[in-house]
């Protein structure tokens, strides 16, 4: 590995549409336990489905019902 690389001629990867963000979110234990045993089903780790689960949501622009709320 060279001590030191040189990153001018470097381009953007046109591969990657948006990069993702990391952030922190507090998830029910159940809810975690739920999309850890899809992940077994399906062979895709649990942060990437809740992230499709999630996208889903804002795609269709889903809203929960808060009668409680009320």
């Amino acid at each position: 590995m060279k001590k030191r690389h040189d990153f001018s001629q470097s381009k953007p990867n046109p591969y990657v549409k948006k990069a993702k963000r990391q952030v922190t979110i507090r998830l029910d234990e159940s809810t975690i336990d739920y999309f850890k045993g899809l992940a077994i089903e399906t062979g895709i780790p649990y942060q990437n489905l809740i992230n499709l689960y999630l996208r889903n949501c804002a795609a269709d622009k889903k809203r929960l019902k808060l009668d409680w709320a009320a």
